[in-house]
């Protein structure tokens, strides 16, 4: 199964060759990205053997990019980054505006990164600092298959004060397109859409691959590829914090868009610091003087 729709993904009339090691990446997060850690896991060692097998008998093809790693055992706890860790990392020089604007859009909406990533400028409401996005599962409008983004039910995001500096920087001398933009034309032959392209520059849409590649770079242990953060770090890690900043489930809830309590729940692991400031309010009155 895995195999098999990852083929029809790339295009099953395109020669192994052509495809780039990314565009694998890209369409197992898109097929399995938001699939129980054990599918995910699977699907990803499925595409990884078979890439393999096809290496091994001289066909030139792709690989599984390194970022496309394999995931903890359910039972893991995905990291909370400190606001503090968030902050040094979108302060360093050596990162670009783009990477900037990306990362901290992430850690203030709370979104899903593919949801900041298919935002366009021309939909930025940068007074009322707030977006709409197309959602994890969002409802058609119409029951047409292949509806574009316009007849889907969108849901907004909000941002603050960090996001609102680094954005207009960020979309300067650019009126419509994409908010986050390669920094290289397309290849000759390419096919993209009207919507994924930038009239004002020629240049295309920062792909998730492409964005988990430059965060991975530039926090990875000693240089090694595919032991950095991951982008749903941010997600996770803005849900921490509000909810050890006292935000209500409910608010969580709304913040995050989730539909069920118990998935805000699994995201939010208090840090010892936390519980440990929350246990002192049991203690007698006296001990408080």
């Amino acid at each position: 199964m895995g195999v098999g729709k990852t083929a029809e993904r790339l295009g099953e009339d395109r020669p192994l060759s052509w495809v780039a090691d990314d565009e694998v990446g890209d369409a197992l997060e898109l097929l399995w990205g938001e699939s129980a850690v054990n599918t995910w896991n699977a699907r990803r060692a499925a595409v990884l053997s078979w890439l393999g097998w096809c290496t091994e008998r001289g066909y030139d093809g792709p690989s599984v990019p390194a970022w496309v790693k394999r995931l903890t055992l359910p039972d893991s706890q995905t990291p909370a980054r400190s606001k503090m860790a968030v902050d040094r990392l979108i302060a360093r020089r050596d990162v670009h505006l783009r990477e900037k604007t990306l990362w901290r859009m992430l850690y203030e909406t709370v979104a899903r990164s593919e949801e900041i990533l298919e935002v366009n400028i021309e939909e930025l409401d940068l007074a009322g600092r707030r977006a709409p996005v197309k959602s994890k599962g969002a409802r058609p409008r119409t029951r047409r298959r292949g509806a574009p983004r316009e007849e889907f039910v969108l849901e907004t995001v909000y941002w603050d004060a960090g996001t609102a500096r680094l954005l207009p920087r960020l979309i300067k001398g650019r009126t419509r397109g994409p908010v986050f933009i390669t920094h290289r034309k397309p290849g000759p032959g390419k096919v993209v859409s009207p919507r994924d392209a930038c009239p004002d520059t020629g240049l295309v849409r920062l792909s998730y691959g492409q964005a988990r590649a430059l965060l991975d770079a530039h926090t990875s242990l000693g240089g090694v590829p595919g032991t950095g953060w991951d982008l749903h770090e941010y997600r996770h890690s803005g849900l921490t914090y509000l909810g050890e900043a006292g935000a209500s489930l409910p608010m969580l809830m709304a913040k995050s868009r989730h539909k069920k309590p118990e998935n805000v729940r699994k995201y939010f692991h208090p840090s010892a610091e936390a519980i440990a400031e929350v246990t002192s309010l049991l203690a007698p009155d006296d001990s408080r003087r």
